[in-house]
């Protein structure tokens, strides 16, 4: 049976991410998952899409302290609950009000980017959910689209197998890494169990060039987009992993079987792709 192999959350999004050996989950996904977002001077998120350093920035999180870390720069430490004033802020087409880190985290940061930039926490009541076509009404964090990203490593070998050079899976910034399954046998889940954790498997994540990003160094190339493209397209788009929604939260562990609790077809362009 198909096992949980990795967990992954990342708390500042386009950072760095933190392997977990267990999370809670709830409908906004597994706790502590990108409640944390780096804007710019007019409150417009910032992403590896434009801003490549941002894949530099180690994330701790000890104890009541977040911690940001980055090559030539001195730790930065914070409280694990920001204080500042609340601001606009603005990620794809969603608006809402996000606390504010302080100013030494804006100096930090932009010394770092190069650019003008603030960090600011996500508010509990801040209202932003997923696609009505694909999830209608489910929380959603500052994550891009849903709440739960599902790759299996069987998918991610057999993209290597048809590369020249193999790439790490942290390059496609999943939280559920599984083991033990077929090449993308996640493209016909529908409903897994993971521990005291159900999660309906929606969509199929639509890939950018923020995967053409390498994390160690910044400098990017035609690869992954490239190779996908050849046998990985999906309503025009390339595609790789599975976009998931908690049907019902809880705890799910590292070694944690997958039940398969529904399955669907193999991946077929969306009906309104056709011709």
């Amino acid at each position: 049976m198909p096992q949980v192999s990795e967990l992954l959350v990342y708390p500042v999004k386009s950072c760095r991410g933190i392997g977990l050996s267990s999370a809670e989950t709830d409908r906004r996904g597994m706790a502590g998952d990108r409640r944390w977002m780096v804007v710019d001077e007019w409150g417009r998120f910032l992403s590896l899409r434009t801003v490549p350093r941002l894949a530099l920035v180690q994330v701790r999180v000890d104890g009541d302290r977040l911690v940001l870390e980055a090559p030539g720069s001195s730790p930065l430490e914070l409280p694990a609950r920001a204080e500042g004033n609340l601001w606009p802020v603005s990620v794809w087409d969603s608006t809402g009000q996000a606390r504010d880190a302080g100013a030494a985290a804006s100096n930090w940061l932009s010394g770092h980017l190069g650019t003008g930039a603030r960090l600011v926490q996500m508010e509990d009541d801040f209202a932003r959910t997923t696609s009505p076509e694909y999830a209608p009404g489910f929380p959603l964090s500052f994550a891009d689209g849903y709440p739960v990203l599902v790759i299996g490593e069987g998918s991610l070998s057999e993209l290597n197998r048809r590369m020249r050079t193999p790439l790490p899976m942290h390059r496609f910034r999943p939280n559920v890494v599984v083991s033990g399954a077929a090449p993308f046998a996640e493209d016909r889940w529908k409903r897994i169990r993971v521990g005291q954790v159900e999660l309906r498997l929606v969509k199929p994540c639509t890939r950018c060039v923020a995967t053409t990003v390498d994390q160690s160094t910044t400098e990017t190339g035609p690869e992954p987009l490239r190779t996908l493209a050849t046998f990985r397209r999906w309503g025009g788009n390339v595609v790789f992993g599975q976009n998931a929604v908690v049907e019902r939260g809880g705890r799910m562990r590292v070694g944690d079987a997958v039940e398969v609790l529904e399955l669907g077809e193999p991946l077929s362009p969306p009906a309104d792709a056709a011709g």
